[in-house]
């Protein structure tokens, strides 16, 4: 069997090391001409997506280490606190080296300048690019992002991402005098939403949920001094803020609305495509990385391809889907939280808060189990 993967980013090379491992041959086709070397900002890799990359070979010894989640107020009054197993918080350009490299060792080929333009097929299934050129395989696998062109080839009526109101920033502060645990994340909820943890030279990497009517205002306002008259007083943003030169913005926030056809004839989505949580989630590279594995065992022990598709989405749809809500909820107090609110946090977290963070964290792929229809 061979698969065509359409993106090269991080749910395309995960995809193919892991089709790869269940004995599938790929290529991998990314729509820009070169690679996406020191290209995003920085993402988090939960434990389960740990494993999940582990599966297709690459070491979780990457990016920073977290244990803990200490969730505060404005006034550093603490609302709620999560440990658990290691997260890894990594530049997306690290995590991208990474995958090239172990896809480079696999002698996995990664083809650039390739935007897909349309797929037919005929005795399996034939991508046609921009360039002219076509490619044929046996399975053809969207891996090409929030904004998947696979998508509305697979389903023309499928939903677009949509804005949750939110616009990510961040950058880093020196000598601000705010300090924490290293292997902490803070998490202020405040005016508006901050995280924040200290980095091992002890400068202090922030970042922050702003609610903004219009997305495209990002590119016409002075955010530097706009975060610092939104947040005020509030602590620990105004020391942060105060010893911070630039603001690098990571765009809006967005989410997937449920996506109805997953796969259809020998297409199917993975990742984002798919399920895209907004990064509230702290979930989208490594519910990525879950779904590249389970669809490559679905792959390997079912030999119908509809069924192997239609497996794949009954393991993965609901989980997904669980946490992409979990994640909208999430964004809504990052709006600003009342009295109430601040009030029933504290009993919140402990009673339903860290029940829900385990079963997300704790959430483990047995390769070597059979998969059944």
């Amino acid at each position: 069997m061979k698969a065509l993967v359409i993106g090269g980013g991080i749910a395309g090379p995960v995809t193919a090391l892991a089709l790869q491992k269940a004995g599938i041959d790929s290529v991998v086709f990314e729509a820009y001409d070169t690679t996406a070397d020191g290209v995003g900002g920085m993402l988090s890799v939960a434990p389960n997506g740990l494993a999940a990359l582990k599966t297709v070979g690459l070491e979780p010894d990457f990016g920073e280490p977290l244990r803990h989640m200490v969730m505060a107020d404005a006034q550093g009054r603490t609302l709620g606190r999560i440990s658990g197993e290691m997260s890894r918080v990594v530049p997306r350009a690290a995590l991208y080296q990474r995958l090239r490299e172990l896809t480079t060792a696999q002698r996995i080929k990664v083809e650039h300048g390739k935007r897909l333009v349309d797929v037919h097929g005929e005795n399996g299934v034939t991508a046609t690019f921009s360039d002219g050129s076509t490619e044929h395989g046996d399975v053809l696998v969207g891996a090409d992002g929030i904004r998947s062109t696979v998508r509305t080839i697979i389903d023309p009526r499928a939903p677009q991402p949509e804005y949750v109101g939110l616009l990510g920033m961040g950058s880093y502060a020196e000598n601000s005098g705010v300090h924490g645990d290293p292997e902490t994340m803070y998490f202020v909820f405040g005016s508006s939403f901050l995280g924040y943890w200290e980095q091992a030279d002890g400068t202090i990497a922030w970042f922050n949920n702003l609610a903004v009517d219009d997305p495209d205002e990002q590119t016409t306002v002075p955010w530097l001094e706009r975060l610092r008259e939104a947040y005020g007083d509030d602590m620990p943003a105004k020391q942060l803020l105060a010893h911070s030169e630039e603001v690098i913005s990571a765009g809006p926030l967005e989410i997937m609305p449920s996506v109805p056809h997953w796969y259809r004839d020998r297409m199917v989505l993975v990742g984002d495509s798919a399920h895209a949580p907004s990064p509230s989630s702290g979930q989208g590279a490594s519910l990525a990385a879950e779904s590249a594995v389970q669809l490559a065992r679905c792959l390997r022990d079912i030999p119908d391809i509809p069924a192997a598709f239609a497996t794949y989405e009954r393991m993965r749809r609901p989980r997904v889907e669980r946490i992409a809500a979990r994640a909208a909820r999430t964004n809504s107090k990052k709006r600003g939280i009342g009295p109430i609110t601040r009030l029933l946090m504290p009993l919140a977290m402990k009673t339903f808060g860290a029940k829900a963070f385990a079963k997300e964290q704790n959430y483990r792929i047995d390769w070597g189990a059979q998969v059944t229809r």
